[in-house]
């Protein structure tokens, strides 16, 4: 399939292919999600959501039903999302705050926070430049760094660093079975069958989603596009991911 490329296009598309879909199952969603991302526990060193230092204030963008926030006690999270029946289950999860923002357009000041996560998020925009705008939107509102040169782990804990997750196209070994070559550009359906307290019927209604599935390489020129610097990326069950952060004014004028 190929999605729509004028802005106006793609945001009706999305918002017939994504956020009116997310708006009818979210209940159902929410509770086909708890496990939190390995990722997020042992790829993300030194930053991850589990070893932050006490009071580190980062962004969950595209939280979902918020199974993030609760990772670690001692920092603190806001959260948003584009679906306002998920934050209306996120907002369960205090003392995070939670609300109601686009990707595209985040509420939040810029160069404020200590970290940000956008867990298969980025994939249901339908353009590469919607995409790009997205990343570079959440690295906007991270600490840029303050020294030019290459950034280690544990050079600057002030540092403001991104955890970006997507789907891949390879992945072959998955029920679903893409692999390179394949359209990029997929409707992924969601199947959510009647209550079972409801046994006059067994119908079943399918939503359709829209979804990007990145090659590999893909998410690092994006983040490249987006102004941003790749600290670390790979791939983890079916899925792309990259750590980046916002480079310094001296380094982005180079």
């Amino acid at each position: 399939m190929s999605p729509p490329s004028e802005s106006q296009e793609a945001e009706a598309y999305e918002e017939r292919h994504v956020h009116q879909v997310y708006a009818q199952i979210a209940s159902h969603f929410s509770s086909t999600r708890f496990k939190v991302t390995y990722l997020i526990i042992r790829l993300f060193p030194l930053s991850s959501l589990t070893q932050l230092p006490s009071g580190s204030i980062g962004l969950d963008v595209g939280c979902g039903n918020g199974k993030y926030l609760p990772v670690n006690p001692d920092i603190f999270i806001l959260a948003s999302d584009r679906s306002a029946s998920l934050i209306e289950i996120a907002s369960q999860h205090q003392p995070h705050a939670s609300l109601v923002a686009d990707n595209l357009l985040l509420p939040h000041p810029n160069a404020s926070f200590d970290f940000a996560i956008s867990i298969a998020v980025v994939h249901h925009m339908s353009t590469r430049g919607r995409r790009v705008q997205a990343i570079a939107a959440i690295l906007k509102t991270l600490r840029p760094q303050t020294e030019p040169g290459q950034w280690r782990p544990g050079d600057d804990p002030h540092v403001g660093r991104a955890l970006v997750y997507v789907w891949a196209l390879e992945q072959k070994t998955s029920r679903r079975g893409w692999d390179e070559g394949d359209e990029q550009d997929v409707i992924v359906p969601w199947v959510m069958k009647s209550a079972a307290s409801d046994l006059s019927s067994d119908q079943s209604r399918t939503f359709n989603r829209y979804y990007h599935l990145y090659r590999q390489g893909e998410l690092e020129e994006d983040i490249a596009e987006a102004g941003g610097k790749i600290v670390e990326s790979g791939y983890e069950k079916d899925n792309w991911w990259a750590i980046a952060i916002r480079p310094g004014k001296d380094e982005q004028d180079r």
